[in-house]
């Protein structure tokens, strides 16, 4: 018998019973589609994340207390860095007090300070140093004007250098400047989000008005560009307003919660890793093995979450594989119930010459005709997860994942279909014939 032959007597097979027939389909579809879709989101969500480190530019540092986030309050004063190209000259001197290593019995917690924010701006200690600018966040902060009321998502206190090193430019309006910084002035740059939740529109009806945050006022100097969402993160819902006023206002004189640096370019940024941690263990009198700062850069948090999101995209994967091998054995299952149905027709079959190859060709053609049509409709409907907003991220399709689910599909097939073909073609005519 060819393979037309073959192929015939195989469709007139799947079409027999088309309610069974699409059930056993329907086993195959969701497997691949769950495949498609779950390696989908795991890619969406890389490229969601890698996308967010990667607007932070490929040369920042973050330089946090502790190794592991430990407290960061204490009595650190005004003043510190200012300007884009490193610290300001105003510190006042109590920062410097509280900073020096303590060689008492007291152990001293781990903080930063605003002196050494400055020390890391002294180009002639961190010639690789481009930028600095002290952080201090406030949590529970709530922006009102006229009104209208929102809860905003990042409240930054800083100075103009981290605009620059945030790789954040303003659409509307100005910046602040070094001198709004050293006056203490109380004026804020809003995210889009922010501005639109309270004036609605566009959102540049708040420029120039006076907000209340927390029932401090600031003006809206101006409105940053905006950045879009990441994972479940909104980068526009954000204010960004004078380290100097923050803490007048919304922080107390507390140490600082981290520092950003910039390095000259991306080639520099091991040399200006190694200058900040020379300078903080001179200042805090550690060494490489007991440090109480950590220095991380942009690249290797981008490594770690490629890591992440990569082992956890396949893990969906292994999950969703699962499904598609249980449509498998559906497959299995009704090929055996056909044959025990149909072992009279191959015993007629086998009766008129037909061959134990012709016998395996006919039932195997089935169960791959199922799995392919079942892989083929569960390929439409996982390439139509692409176009589906999961949370705040679009899932991106593979053709790697469309080619291995398919193909995995018609493996399926081949093989639960080999096992109930073979039984079928090893049945003997006569007990064929006189099956009831």
């Amino acid at each position: 018998m060819n393979l037309a032959e073959s192929l015939r007597f195989a469709w007139r097979g799947v079409t027999a019973n088309k309610a069974r027939s699409l059930l056993t389909m329907l086993g195959v579809l969701i497997g691949v589609a769950s495949v498609i879709t779950l390696v989908a989101v795991g890619n969406g969500a890389s490229a969601s994340v890698t996308s967010t480190l990667n607007s932070l530019g490929s040369n920042t540092l973050t330089v946090t207390a502790g190794s592991s986030g430990a407290d960061l309050f204490g009595g650190g004063g005004p003043g510190g860095p200012g300007g884009p190209g490193g610290a300001g000259a105003n510190a006042q001197s109590d920062s410097e007090d509280t900073d020096p290593f303590d060689g008492g019995t007291d152990i001293r917690k781990a903080q930063l300070t605003l002196g050494d924010a400055e020390a890391l701006a002294d180009r002639s200690q961190a010639p690789d140093v481009l930028g600095v600018a002290p952080v201090v966040s406030v949590s529970s902060v709530t922006a009102t004007y006229r009104g209208n009321s929102h809860d905003v998502g990042t409240m930054t206190g800083t100075t103009p250098a981290y605009l620059l090193i945030n790789n954040d430019t303003v659409a509307g309006g100005r910046a602040f400047t070094d001198d709004d910084y050293l006056d203490h002035a109380r004026v804020a740059l809003v995210g889009p989000t922010v501005a639109q939740e309270l004036v609605g529109g566009d959102g540049n009806g708040i420029l120039d008005k006076t907000i209340n945050l927390n029932g401090n006022a600031f003006t809206v100097v101006g409105i940053l560009t905006a950045k879009g969402s990441s994972g479940i993160q909104d980068q526009d819902d954000v204010i960004i307003a004078p380290a100097t006023a923050v803490q007048d206002t919304l922080a107390g004189y507390q140490n600082l919660n981290s520092i950003s640096v910039k390095a000259t370019s991306a080639d520099t940024v091991d040399a200006a890793q190694s200058q900040v941690e020379r300078i903080l263990d001179a200042r805090h009198g550690t060494n490489s093995t007991d440090r109480d700062f950590s220095v991380t850069s942009s690249a290797s948090f981008l490594s770690a979450a490629t890591t992440i999101t990569s082992t956890l995209t396949l893990l969906l994967g292994a999950i969703a594989g699962i499904s598609l091998l249980v449509g498998g054995i559906g497959v299995m299952n009704i090929m055996l119930v056909t044959v025990t149905e149909r072992t009279r027709e191959i015993g007629i079959r086998k009766a008129i010459g037909a061959g134990k190859a012709d016998i395996i060709a006919q039932f195997l053609l089935e169960a791959v005709m199922l799995s392919m049509i079942g892989g083929l409709l569960g390929v439409l409907l996982g390439s139509l997860t692409g176009l589906v907003e999961v949370g705040t991220f679009q899932p991106v399709v593979s053709p790697g994942s469309i080619v291995l689910a398919f193909s995995f599909s018609l493996a399926v097939g081949l093989i639960f279909g080999l096992y109930p073909a073979n039984r079928a073609a090893s049945l003997k005519p006569i007990d064929a014939l006189r099956y009831e």
